[in-house]
């Protein structure tokens, strides 16, 4: 594919403080405004980021190849951020967010992320109506937040580690205000997709399955809505209001197993509803009517590909 890339992402202003913790005090991240009032859940489900050097490379992949839309976007100390969004499901949409280190003398946690673990899947991000009540009952059942952030009127923020989540940073986010736009989309010049795929779900492998679903179900609110096994391993499917997904894989594939390796959980892949899997840069087939793109064929995050 011939791409175009301007000679820099284009600037937006930044209104919020934002947030990730990556195990050793850095920060990233931003999510969708709430709905006002009561008409927000009480928790949802906003995004899964990536981190690669440079955003545009993940950029081609989410907006080009599966169509999705320009959403949110900015800059940070120490990186640059943009959103991607999909529809998912259930007609809401769920988004992946693109990190890309920059002016790491300023904060160099991305930077230190990416050589430590190379590009990849970062953190996901849940939206919580309030953030100091949902805090309460995380620690309640026993989990301990960090780099927890109430003092600003317009965004809080707190973190779980991922030796306590699975192997993936979470963060929780109250947002009040409306976050900067991202790039332009006219500046790049990239043949894409006609319709925008679908994002079904993260699917993250865990070594200790009931553990992962009190989190994720019982302190983070997922509501399970299906349960079962097949090559992989057993798995449960939560889902949040807005349709977001994540299926929890317990492993007994030895492929899957090795890939986790001594972790207490990692992203295994991402499941994309696409028109044609085959017409997807770097698909593989898989067996089944599903097709792969490598991790190592996209920057670290494994997709996984079925027919819509």
């Amino acid at each position: 594919m011939a791409l175009a890339r301007p000679s820099a992402m284009p600037a937006a202003p930044t209104g919020l403080r934002r947030g990730a913790f990556d195990g050793s005090g850095g920060r990233a991240a931003d999510c969708r405004p709430m709905a006002p009032g009561g008409d927000a859940p009480p928790i949802d489900l906003d995004h899964l980021a990536v981190a690669a050097e440079q955003a545009f490379d993940n950029f081609a992949r989410y907006f080009a190849d599966l169509g999705g839309r320009v959403g949110h976007g900015g800059h940070d100390p120490g990186f640059h951020w943009s959103q991607v969004v999909f529809p998912n499901a259930t007609g809401g949409e769920t988004a992946v967010e693109l990190l890309e280190p920059e002016h790491v003398h300023e904060h160099d946690f991305l930077r230190r992320f990416l050589d430590r673990n190379g590009p990849g899947p970062h953190h996901v991000t849940f939206r919580v109506r309030d953030l100091a009540a949902r805090l309460a009952a995380v620690e309640g059942l026993g989990y301990q937040a960090v780099s927890v952030d109430l003092e600003h009127p317009s965004w809080k923020q707190a973190f779980l580690h991922p030796k306590q989540s699975h192997g993936i940073v979470v963060q929780l986010s109250q947002s009040d205000g409306e976050p900067a736009p991202g790039p332009d989309p006219s500046a790049f010049v990239l043949p894409r997709a006609a319709l925008p795929a679908e994002l079904r779900r993260v699917t993250l492998a865990v070594a200790d399955h009931e553990a992962a679903l009190d989190l994720f179900g019982v302190a983070l609110g997922g509501e399970q809505r299906a349960r079962g096994e097949d090559v992989d391993g057993s798995w449960a499917d939560l889902v949040w209001p807005g349709g977001g997904a994540i299926r929890l894989l317990a492993p007994v594939d030895p492929a899957v197993a090795a890939w986790v390796g001594m972790r207490i959980g990692r992203v295994h892949h991402v499941v994309f509803a696409v028109d044609e899997p085959a017409a997807v840069p770097g698909a593989r087939p898989r067996g089944e009517g599903a097709w792969e793109v490598p991790p190592e064929h996209n920057l670290g995050t494994r997709l996984r590909l079925v027919r819509r």
